[in-house]
């Protein structure tokens, strides 16, 4: 149990940590999409932001669990709410972006509280 705690932990900071960064280089088909979805231009950075703590407290909740458990939560959160930003757009086709990201914020979240 242990080890796949920590593999998937791994892999969802690495994760969000990635959409982290892409958002801060403000690639041209993020912003795009992030004007589709309705979601203002000015708001990638504190996006990027959140989701860069997140996936930092990921990593410390190795060390320090009640750091990873609330990090792995705050994602869930942020990523549902992402989810939920492109069905309110209609843009179905596009759900698998921010979906991949949640499953594993949550299976990070239940490793966490399951160990």
């Amino acid at each position: 149990m242990v080890i796949a705690y920590v593999v998937t932990t791994v892999l969802a900071a690495a994760a969000a940590l990635l959409a982290a960064g892409i958002d801060v280089v403000r690639a041209d088909w993020v912003r795009a999409n992030m004007r589709a979805y309705g979601v203002p231009g000015s708001w990638l950075v504190p996006l990027a932001v959140i989701k860069a703590i997140g996936g930092a407290g990921l990593v410390v909740g190795l060390a320090v669990p009640p750091i990873g458990a609330a990090a792995a939560a705050g994602l869930v959160v942020y990523f549902a709410g992402a989810v939920l930003t492109v069905v309110r757009a209609r843009w179905y086709a596009h759900i698998g972006y921010p979906l991949p990201y949640l499953m594993l914020a949550s299976a990070s979240l239940a490793l966490s509280i399951a160990s």
